[in-house]
């Protein structure tokens, strides 16, 4: 059964705290078919007039108070939520529901002993203070407690009961917010005694002392702390949503976990772009191959151009093109704007502060339903088969996490640490074989079998492992699979993170090292030609379909390394960009110059029997308005 009985762009729909209306409901639904979308995420969030001085400074908005929203979770909240679900089903929208109001999880029934707790400072609070139903705060809940979850979930499920009848919709939750850096460290009931059970050892003396000054002890925290995450919020947090009837679409960016692992716990893994840069996102759409999820969401254009309300309304078509297309070069098959604010019939006057605008009266709106068209047939495509898979590459989690803080130029508001793996990259000399990421909990699923390393809808021919750490665990199943045939490039010689060492880590090392089938020099390991050969390759993503038809993606020039923010014409492309590229495809050789015409990234199938041929996905924006980066604002 598919997610989403469409492949076109979704977008979030920013509910106000305000009288929602069905006459209103009807009409921006309606706006949003004419305009080629294909469902909506509903997001309850904060009276407009909370943010009054932001509207009032950056678009001389005034937003009187207004006291006339339906009451948080009440039957008439839920009465007008379930019409609105009613009526996308009835016109063809997917209609779906982030869980709670606004971000990070929280709740107005949250006791304090429930709450998100640190280390050393039994007075703090993470108050939620832009919920629906503000002046009222909500108490944001401990993460790694999965009776403060259920104690959340209990009354937003129940107000949901009538809205998730219909067509099967997903439950949403955001990316981890909850505040860390060397002074906030998460905590929990028990966490001290149950980490001594597991490493041997008191942990207090050396939060006492400033963790950070350990890394080797906080690496062993991180490894705890994710399991208590894990199963304290994202396991519990899956099943509420099948119990409810619901798919989980979750971003697990930024939470304190080896969230390769916890992407493929959930339905539909997020991503998110600008607001973080695109190329992380090769880090979900890894691990929804090898947990063989099918479907890779985003959270497109946060922010796009920096944060607060850059250009809004300004917004370049060209440029939102270039984005989603580094999107779709790294695995993404299905979008969801960010966004459209609730307007009643009439209106196209509220705005939400931290987006790029999406819905009647914006900049965009002349060129929407043709761009809608081109991301729908690029997804549609991409969502035929499996991800191609060939070379696995380790990914630098245990290095990440002994490094601690992000230097202080990349670090933002609930961007801290280098464990979030935000930026990342792939080696160049890796890229011409399309690689996917690969962690510890995958490596002790896969099986190797025909000569072939095998886990979710994964195969692949050989291991690449570049880290200065690797942790024990991995270090024995990567020798368990090196003994069993599967060739490994290791380019380094990495040692053990944590604080006990095991002895026999370095003749493990040096056994992994003695075997005829594992090198540095990647020549020597991998022997058969890449999927694609040229003096310079785009971006691009393949997929594979059960009879061996390969749809490859190549993303237009200036897609490649995006990084937040970018600026306004960004897009700007004046002439064709041309490469000469050489496909290896089911045993067959097929080299093509290809053009890419301005702003124009293109789509190549290759059959069967090797006949290469190009798919028409055409969609030609307006040239952008280009502004000089110096009147961007600034951005956190």
């Amino acid at each position: 059964m598919p997610f989403y009985q469409t492949s076109k762009p979704c977008t979030r729909w920013w509910w106000f705290a305000t009288e929602i209306k069905e006459k209103d409901v009807e009409y921006q639904l309606d706006w949003a078919k004419a305009n080629n979308f294909g469902g909506v995420e509903i997001a309850w969030v904060y009276p407009l007039y909370r943010y009054q001085l932001d509207y009032q400074r950056n678009h001389h908005h005034f937003y009187p108070k207004d006291t006339t929203a339906q009451k948080w979770l009440s039957p008439e909240w839920s009465a007008i939520v379930a019409y609105t679900k009613r009526y996308a089903d009835s016109i063809g929208l997917a209609c779906d529901f982030t869980f709670g109001s606004s971000w990070p999880i929280a709740g107005g029934n949250i006791p304090k002993e429930y709450g998100t707790q640190i280390y050393g400072d039994t007075s703090f609070r993470q108050w939620l203070t832009f919920a629906w139903c503000w002046p009222e705060k909500q108490l944001v809940i401990n993460h790694c407690d999965s009776n403060a979850f259920n104690l959340f979930a209990k009354p937003v499920s129940d107000a949901l009961i009538e809205p998730l009848k219909g067509h099967k919709p997903a439950l949403f939750t955001d990316s981890w917010e909850i505040r860390m850096n060397s002074k906030l460290k998460v905590w929990t009931p028990g966490f001290e005694e149950s980490f001594q059970s597991k490493f041997g050892y008191d942990i207090l003396p050396f939060m006492e002392a400033q963790l950070d000054s350990f890394p080797n002890v906080r690496y062993d925290y991180m490894m705890h702390l994710d399991e208590y995450v894990t199963n304290g919020f994202y396991k519990p947090y899956v099943r509420t949503c099948h119990r409810l009837g619901a798919w989980s679409r979750v971003q697990c960016l930024a939470s304190p976990t080896d969230v390769m692992t916890t992407y493929g716990l959930v339905d539909i893994p997020e991503t998110e772009a600008m607001l973080n840069n695109p190329d992380y996102s090769r880090i979900v759409s890894s691990a929804a191959c090898l947990s063989s999820r099918r479907m890779v969401s985003s959270e497109t254009f946060t922010c796009m151009y920096g944060f607060k309300a850059t250009y809004l309304k300004k917004e370049n078509t060209a440029d939102c093109k270039m984005v989603a297309d580094a999107l779709f070069a790294q695995g993404v098959n299905q979008h969801f704007y960010h966004g459209m604010p609730y307007n009643p019939e009439g209106s196209d006057t509220i705005e939400f502060f931290a987006t790029t605008y999406f819905g009647p009266g914006g900049s965009l709106t002349p060129e929407l339903p043709a761009f809608n068209s081109y991301m729908e047939k690029v997804s549609n495509i991409l969502q035929r088969g499996k991800t191609y898979s060939d070379v696995a590459v380790y990914i630098p989690y245990e290095d990440a996490v002994m490094k601690g803080a992000l230097p202080p130029e990349k670090q933002r508001v609930f961007v801290w640490g280098e464990y979030e793996m935000r930026y990342v990259e792939i080696h160049e000399e890796l890229k011409k074989y399309h690689p996917l990421w690969i962690n510890r909990h995958y490596l002790e699923e896969a099986e190797f079998r025909n000569g072939k390393l095998s886990v979710g809808d994964a195969a692949f021919s050989s291991l690449y492992v570049d880290v200065k750490y690797l942790d024990v665990r991995a270090l024995k199943r990567i020798l368990e699979l090196a003994k069993s045939g599967l060739k490994i490039c290791l380019k380094s010689s990495p040692i053990q993170p944590g604080k006990n060492k095991d002895e026999n880590y370095g003749n493990w090392l040096n056994e992994l090292k003695s075997l005829p089938n594992v090198s540095s020099d990647l020549g020597e390991v991998i022997l058969h030609p890449p999927l694609i050969e040229g003096d310079s390759i785009p971006p691009y993503w393949c997929r594979v379909e059960s009879d061996s038809t390969h749809y490859i993606f190549l993303a237009q020039r200036l897609s490649a390394n995006l990084e937040y923010p970018i600026y306004s014409g960004q897009s700007l492309m004046k002439k064709s960009d041309f490469y000469t590229l050489t496909f290896r495809v089911n045993g067959k050789t097929v080299t093509r110059k290809i053009e890419f015409k301005p702003y124009q990234s293109v789509m190549i199938k290759i059959d069967s029997k090797g006949e290469l041929s190009f798919i028409d996905i055409s969609f030609v924006p307006k040239d952008p308005v280009v502004l000089p980066r110096e009147m961007q604002k600034s951005f956190f």
